[in-house]
């Protein structure tokens, strides 16, 4: 089934994007384009759609800490506006915008939605074991993903209920239907169902290339990410170690101070979203013109925000430099070379066509991080330290394994703390955001420690937004009003 053909089928929550193909739809019987998906592997073609084909690093990358104000650059809508943490004004078909990604998550979800139908309603459904969890796994990650941006983060020790996302479980076979919000607390119990659901049924062997897809190790991440936020730290746990059962996490990250030292800024750019690189466990193809504009963005990172992000560097006892390499693109405009564009031409002979990125959405990084916190919190603080010592092993230039470590003392003493654990939690944050810097990671930690966010303009005022400033919240789109569903208040 075509990309066309399944948008033509999405036809309530965002209507702009599929209104256009209504009269086609309306004069077809309802089941009439699946009649030939009739196999698990026609269901794991029609799986491929099943991810949010949209971007979600430039409004995430701007609304961080990440980011200033340069006076000058690239005037893109999303960049200027989720900086300035006001409401960006944008079609679903705009690339890169909190609607298009709102819109994208959606049509996934349909598409997960119809897969599982197909599978209902099959005379043998048991021979679709790994496309039902495929799908649990991907309509629970699109969910996910909005419940975080468009309602009120989610925090364990609080009822939960605000408003939350509608949680979509069957195709849309009507223009107009309506939906409820419900609340937060319950869209968590539905990611929650589907994702234990799924998880057990994900086969690597129904796949051509497992890290386009939801695999084993990149459902597990996806369940160590989840509880991570609901702060069940003992399963965060259990699922970093399924993720890599060998406990071998540290051969997995990526090789910044060896292999990757060596390559050019053309190479890191063409290594980096690769499926043969081993921290990638699920890499998504976004339509996207980040990696066009990623170091001329007016908001982006300049060298003072490279200087604060890259401090964390003398947490190491020793003296340490990192080994990302970071390059210019014009006065102010740095970046490390990660997020590449790739141009898709419309016919083999067209002049236009669409740029996108292949993003890496779970990634080895992730798991070990995510298995540090577990740790850290569970008072397992020299498992905790161990691991930060693994990551650093891969991140220094010039590594010497003897002197160049983080301690307890090292810690305390660039923090000031007595705290240890305080400390490693630190630690971690720190190292994180210059891990992920660049890609959109930091936004969840900001939003999960509500962190206050200060935004400094070029000609010197400050935008304060503190954590339970609704600003924080990114807008249900206008065209989602259709379908009866309100806008978060502002």
């Amino acid at each position: 089934m075509s990309k066309t053909l399944i948008l033509k089928r999405i036809l309530l929550i965002i209507p702009f994007l599929a209104l256009a193909g209504c009269e086609d739809f309306l004069s077809k019987e309802p089941d009439s384009t699946r009649a030939t998906i009739n196999t698990p592997k026609q269901v794991s073609q029609l799986l491929t759609t099943a991810y949010p084909q949209g971007g979600y690093v430039v409004f995430s990358e701007a609304m961080s800490d990440n980011v200033g104000d340069k006076g000058t650059g690239q005037d893109d809508k999303t960049n200027r506006f989720s900086f300035q943490f006001e409401v960006v004004e944008a079609t679903v078909d705009e690339q890169d915008s909190p609607d298009q990604y709102w819109a994208e998550c959606y049509r996934a979800i349909s598409v997960a939605n119809q897969a599982l139908e197909i599978i209902s309603k099959s005379a043998d459904p048991s021979q679709y074991t790994a496309q039902r969890g495929e799908a649990l796994l991907a309509r629970a990650y699109a969910h996910f993903m909005l419940v975080n941006y468009f309602s009120k983060f989610f925090d364990p020790q609080q009822p939960n209920s605000d408003p939350g996302i509608p949680y979509v479980t069957e195709p849309e076979t009507v223009v107009i239907k309506k939906y409820e919000r419900k609340t937060v607390a319950y869209v968590y119990e539905m990611i929650e169902k589907d994702l234990l659901e799924g998880l057990p049924l994900i086969s690597d062997g129904s796949y051509t290339i497992p890290k386009y897809h939801f695999n084993r190790a990149a459902a597990n991440a996806f369940a160590s990410r989840f509880y991570l936020v609901k702060k069940d730290y003992n399963k965060v746990l259990q699922y970093c170690n399924e993720a890599f059962p060998g406990g071998n996490i540290g051969e997995n990250l990526r090789p910044w101070n060896t292999t990757y030292s060596s390559l050019s800024p053309a190479e890191l750019y063409n290594t980096y979203s690769r499926a043969n690189q081993n921290a990638n466990l699920l890499l998504i193809e976004t339509s996207s013109t980040y990696g066009r504009y990623v170091a001329q963005y007016r908001y982006g990172m300049n060298f003072r925000k490279w200087q604060e992000i890259s401090d964390s560097e003398n947490i190491i006892a020793g003296g340490a430099s990192w080994a990302y390499p970071l390059y210019t693109q014009g006065d102010n405009n740095y970046l490390i070379p990660k997020l590449n564009e790739y141009f898709v031409r419309e016919s083999v002979n067209a002049e236009i066509g669409q740029p996108y990125v292949m993003l890496p959405v779970f990634t080895a990084e992730e798991v070990l991080f995510n298995k540090i916190e577990a740790n850290a919190y569970l008072n397992n603080t020299t498992a905790a330290l161990a691991d930060l010592n693994v990551f650093v092993s891969k991140r220094v230039s010039n590594y010497k394994s003897a002197t160049q470590v983080v301690t307890a003392s090292s810690i305390r003493s660039y923090f000031g703390t007595a705290n240890l654990r305080n400390g490693i939690i630190s630690t971690l944050l720190a190292f994180k955001r210059v891990e992920f810097v660049q890609e959109g990671m930091r936004w969840f930690d900001i939003q999960r420690y509500a962190l206050p966010v200060q935004h400094e303009t070029f000609t010197g005022s400050v935008i304060s937004v503190p954590a339970n400033d609704p600003r924080r919240i990114l807008q249900i789109p206008q065209s989602a009003t259709l379908s009866g569903i309100e806008q978060n208040s502002r």
